[in-house]
């Protein structure tokens, strides 16, 4: 046979090559892909892909559970949606040539981070960080450290102390109720304390909210098998996981000094001092809420968290933020019957914000049901008045309730006074 009967069976196996080289890039690119790449604003832990060793196979797109945060464009991997990445992980894990790395911030973007080791060991011997307060806000890998981090303070040789707790854990969030389930199961003699509410973050987010999108394994119980679950699922069961394994949480606990003795830690509350060998930081980054630092700042009607949307029925609200939050507690507000809502963004688009919550956010706007000023920043709040300054442009308005969705602080004081460093990660990790 010549070359030309080949021909057919040539071409052929061309077509298969250059739909397995080229397929997922020209079904994943498209021009607004490359305006997605500009305009991403990684928050926290997220991807970064080496070019040079990207294959363009496709498989990280596939194994994110959190839809299309990256494609391919020009058969190279690129985030695309970084408000979307909530640090799964599951992208660096599937790529064949490890050309995928997790890391904080961006070179222009900071985020702090306390300094720990890989056994969450602080740079304070005997304290560990686990969870959000580490950068881990996904309630599966908060769960997941928070589990390690008590495994290992578990092998240390140090611990069943008379007259010393072996730890206390600060905060009921994911990674501090996974703690204080390890600790019972390694027969720990451990104290958790909650300043605010059980669930930490995740008992201030908006009602219905989807708060889980993948399985977290607790410790004395298993699996909690749901693929997703609303803030009122997840906090329902983890109250009869708490009620069946008999672990106890202390209420109402703010921890204001952690002092360093020669064989421990002293660890003060308004109502208590305990003394443990080690403690376990697991508040999340909530430490206290962020300020806008304005006058009438302290009115009883500005609130930092939105729990029920249908208690603003008839109000008129101004919502303070860019972030997912923000969006998320406007749009559920202006959901309810005969609410006045406005939302308040100090920058000029809503970078910070998921797809899903970008068109929700259009949509609210389209209907009518809340307005948006961008480039705008609160000046004054007053008993029945709200004052905003867009973009030089002085307004005042009617006001009943200011909800203020700025993010919170790291307990920069607590973890000062405690000797614990931090570092601003630039897209590094």
């Amino acid at each position: 046979m010549t070359l030309v009967d080949y021909a057919p069976y040539i071409v052929a196996l061309l077509a298969v090559w250059s739909l397995f080289a080229w397929g997922p890039a020209l079904l994943n690119w498209s021009p607004s892909s490359v305006a997605a790449v500009a305009e991403a604003v990684p928050a926290s832990l997220h991807p970064v892909v080496d070019p040079a060793l990207c294959i363009g196979c496709g498989a990280c797109i596939h194994a994110c559970p959190e839809g299309k945060i990256i494609q391919l464009i020009g058969n190279k991997a690129e985030l695309v949606d970084a408000a979307s990445c909530i640090g799964h992980g599951a992208c660096k894990t599937s790529c064949p040539v490890s050309a995928i790395d997790l890391v904080f911030g961006t070179a222009k973007r900071g985020v702090d981070i306390p300094q720990v080791s890989p056994d969450f060991q602080s740079n304070v011997p005997g304290i560990y960080v686990a969870g959000e307060l580490g950068g881990m806000g996904l309630i599966a890998n908060a769960v997941e450290q928070g589990t390690q981090a008590i495994g290992a303070i578990a092998k240390r040789d140090d611990l069943r102390q008379q007259n010393l707790l072996d730890v206390v854990i600060v905060g009921a969030g994911p990674a501090g109720f996974a703690a204080t389930l390890a600790a019972r199961e390694k027969r720990l003699s451990a104290v958790t304390l909650e300043q605010d509410r059980f669930g930490g973050t995740i008992a201030h987010y908006p009602r219905d909210k989807i708060v889980m999108t993948r399985p977290a394994q607790l410790p004395l119980y298993g699996e909690l098998p749901a693929r997703r679950m609303r803030k009122e699922a997840l906090l329902a069961d983890w109250q009869t996981i708490m009620r069946d394994t008999g672990v106890q949480i202390r209420f109402g606990q703010r921890v204001d000094r952690i002092t360093r003795h020669s064989w421990g830690f002293e660890v003060e509350t308004p109502d208590a001092k305990l003394a443990a060998r080690t403690v376990l930081l697991a508040t999340g980054r909530r430490g206290a809420p962020r300020k806008l630092g304005v006058p009438g700042e302290t009115l009883s009607k500005v609130v930092y968290s939105l729990d029920d949307p249908s208690s603003y029925r008839g109000r008129r609200v101004l919502v303070v933020g860019g972030g997912n939050s923000a969006v998320e507690a406007a749009v559920a507000i202006a959901a309810v019957a005969d609410a006045q809502v406005t939302l308040c963004h100090r920058g000029g688009q809503f970078e910070r914000v998921n797809d899903a919550n970008r068109r929700a956010l259009a949509t609210a706007e389209t209907a009518g049901r809340l307005r948006t000023l961008v480039n705008a920043r609160v000046a004054e709040i007053a008993p029945t008045t709200v004052t905003v300054d867009a973009d030089g442009a002085i307004e005042t308005t009617a006001n009943d309730d200011v909800i203020v969705c700025i993010g919170g602080q790291l307990p920069t004081t607590l973890l000062r006074d405690t000797g614990i460093m931090v570092e601003t990660k630039y897209g590094t990790r």
